[in-house]
């Protein structure tokens, strides 16, 4: 299993490598990329700080010393897990950030100032743990927009460029899905696919796929109708290939675009999961979940609510601001409106 996830990390970084060598190659995603760095350097800076964590705590072994990390030497860690040694670190409970004594009883430390953000109510590095929910709000964002998307795409397009009953009946599947509340309904395939990261997914992608298969549909009848693909369909192109080289590449933006908006929906949704008990473990919703009770006491600890919340904001505003870019450089209207 751990052998899997090394390889699936290896190859996304080669996907990404090669995305960015083929891009590089072509003028207009050179100039697209110019501008996008033009305008939102930090949110850019922000999102690639977030996949290198998340990359980090995805490379896992066996191996290490007792001393330092007492079951590094037994079970699989993270790149992450070895920088910060969680189980060599932990404390008794609680303690505020930087500090050198227990928030309770004032006893001393085992490893005072080391704790950046505090330890929570477990003694555990609550740094640590946010670090840790990186990695679960990527592969929830991403992985879900990669189920949801090509669904969307596949019933959008082929209702919107055939028609009639095809159209019929993904209109029908959309009406339905529609008129039952989608948190409702996203519960009952999580109890029934049961809790887990992959199930958590398949779950939100196939509740989160409606929205973009309306517009994917309205797209799809207006490019249906453009002159070059009436001249293809003349000179005996086929529908599949009418579809691959002249739909989906003019819909490239609206893909790039509801995947950037889709991931900051998917991760906020998987904290109202954690909310109600039934998202994933070491996820910031679950993270602000258990801290729910700690703003009642006297006095308050705020550290471990205020890590979770400010990575979760600082996430969900970057790839928003890189959203609303995306849609300036990319967009045709926009591009135009520009030159």
């Amino acid at each position: 299993m751990i052998l899997v996830q090394n390889l699936l990390v290896l190859t996304i970084v080669a996907g990404i490598a090669w995305v960015a060598y083929a891009a590089s190659r072509d003028r207009y995603w050179r100039e697209s990329a110019r501008e996008m760095w033009r305008r939102r350097p930090v949110a850019l800076v922000v999102v690639a700080i977030y996949l290198v964590i998340g990359l980090l705590d995805s490379v896992a072994w066996v191996g290490g010393t007792v001393a330092e990390d007492p079951t590094a030497a037994y079970l699989p860690r993270s790149v992450i897990d070895r920088i910060f040694k969680p189980e060599a670190l932990k404390e008794a409970s609680y303690s505020a950030p930087l500090a050198d004594k227990a928030f309770y009883g004032s006893d001393a430390l085992k490893h005072p100032g080391k704790h950046w953000l505090g330890t929570d109510i477990l003694g555990r590095d609550v740094l640590y743990r946010t670090f840790k929910g990186v990695r679960v709000a990527l592969l929830v964002g991403g992985l879900t927009s990669l189920v949801a998307i090509p669904l969307a795409l596949l019933f959008g397009v082929s209702a919107g460029y055939f028609g009639k009953r095809v159209d019929d009946a993904v209109f029908f599947t959309m009406t339905v899905l529609s008129s039952v509340p989608s948190l409702l309904l996203l519960i009952a395939l999580i109890m029934v696919l049961g809790k887990g990261a992959v199930q958590v997914c398949i779950a939100l992608g196939v509740t989160g796929w409606v929205h973009f298969c309306r517009i994917s549909r309205g797209e799809a009848l207006k490019l249906r109708e453009m002159d070059y693909v009436a001249s293809a369909r003349v000179l005996g192109v086929s529908d599949g290939k009418i579809i691959v080289r002249h739909i989906l590449p003019n819909m490239a933006h609206l893909v790039i675009i509801t995947f950037a908006l889709s991931f900051t929906g998917m991760v906020l949704t998987e904290t109202t999961l954690s909310y109600l008990g039934i998202g994933l473990d070491g996820s910031w919703g679950q993270m602000i979940d258990q801290a729910r009770n700690e703003l009642s006491r006297t006095p308050i600890i705020w550290w471990n609510i205020a890590a979770a919340a400010t990575a979760l904001f600082a996430l969900v505003l970057a790839v928003n601001l890189i959203a609303d870019g995306l849609r300036d450089v990319i967009d045709p209207r926009t591009r135009r409106e520009r030159t």
